[in-house]
């Protein structure tokens, strides 16, 4: 046991009745001296998980059940933590529709001993299970999908920005006032800035793999990085951060490829930026599908251009709408000031 003692374990779901049996069975085959409680946080699920659970917690004191009204991942992990027993000093966050390594728990716990960090993180490794899954993997396990994030690509521990989230020390997640619920994504970025602002550590231990299925259709793929670009743009207009190149290419890819196509009723010769930039996906798909040895993986060509287009459009999207209420509020505040100003003047004459 380390010196963090138990932990408790969170697991925020949502009509996960494939997955959270085996995934409790899994973390329960730990000894309370590393899994100290496990609280499942519903959202409302309909399809079973809410029987699943009560009906394993009935032979399981450890494993909990409780409400999360807001149905968002964040609110409930924050709800979770705040009803978790005060003995727990760390939290491991698990998510239902992944697969866990063996002992995934004492070796965060581990992790989090012999690094002094305030925060674990770990690679996510995505695999699919159909043609196309396959090919978004390959794509999302890409430097051309991911711009070589180190949750993704890294191969080396060390201390990093943010990460794939696993352990926390309680304290640590708690001083930085825990998830933001208003993000529909990007939550877990967010709170790694606060958590850096306040001089904590994250560390990424690329030992600690979890295996991530992706989305299996390229509209789910879409709408699932709408929400990481609105997501990073959000985190960008609360804490003004230094957005990296792989951050900024998205949305320049997407506004040039636009405005090539727009420009292209006037000149053919602005063809040349999207079907320049379609022949790196193809080649890149090429080269994917080879490493790979599968055909499949060469669709991560539409893979990579929706993952790219809609992370943009994601980005630009809430930059605007962003940049439009502080203006907005600015005025107001100018207003006000203005009022303030001229009733303060109406007095003193």
């Amino acid at each position: 046991m380390t010196q963090y003692g138990p932990a408790a374990v969170v697991i925020p779901t949502l009509n996960e009745i494939a997955h959270i049996e085996g995934l409790l069975w899994h973390l329960l085959a730990e000894p309370p001296e590393v899994v100290g409680e496990i609280l499942v946080a519903d959202g409302g699920s309909r399809d079973g998980t809410q029987e699943a659970v009560h009906r394993i917690a009935r032979s399981e004191p450890r494993v909990r059940l409780i409400d999360n009204p807001d149905r968002i991942q964040a609110a409930g992990v924050n709800r979770a933590v705040a009803m978790a027993d005060r003995r727990f000093g760390v939290i491991v966050r698990v998510d239902a529709h992944a697969l866990y390594p063996g002992q995934y728990v004492g070796r965060l716990l581990a992790a989090l001993e012999a690094s002094g960090a305030d925060s674990v993180v770990v690679r996510l490794d995505t695999v699919g299970r159909n043609c196309l899954q396959r090919a978004v993997a390959a794509a999302q396990n890409s430097r051309v999908g991911t711009g070589g994030s180190a949750h993704r690509m890294g191969r080396v521990s060390c201390f990093v920005d943010h990460g794939h989230h696993a352990a926390f020390r309680r304290a640590a997640f708690e001083q930085a006032g825990g998830y933001d619920e208003t993000f529909e994504a990007n939550e877990d970025a967010e709170l790694d800035a606060r958590i850096r602002a306040q001089g904590g550590r994250i560390w990424l231990d690329v030992g600690i793999p979890v295996t991530y299925f992706p989305r299996s259709t390229l509209t789910g793929l879409a709408k699932q990085y709408r929400r990481y670009g609105s997501g990073r743009a959000q985190t960008w207009l609360k804490h003004g951060e230094t957005l990296r190149l792989r951050q900024m290419l998205p949305p320049a890819v997407l506004l040039a490829v636009t405005a090539s196509l727009i420009l292209s009723l006037v000149t053919p010769y602005a063809l040349v930026v999207p079907l320049g930039y379609f022949a790196v996906l193809l080649a890149a798909s090429l080269s994917l599908a080879i490493d790979a040895g599968s055909a499949c993986v060469l669709l991560a060509a539409p893979a990579l251009a929706t993952m790219h287009f809609a992370w943009g459009w994601g980005f630009l999207r809430r930059m605007a709408a962003g940049r439009s209420r502080g203006a907005e509020h600015a005025s107001r505040r100018s207003i006000a000031r203005a009022a303030a100003a001229e009733s303060g003047g109406e007095r003193k004459a």
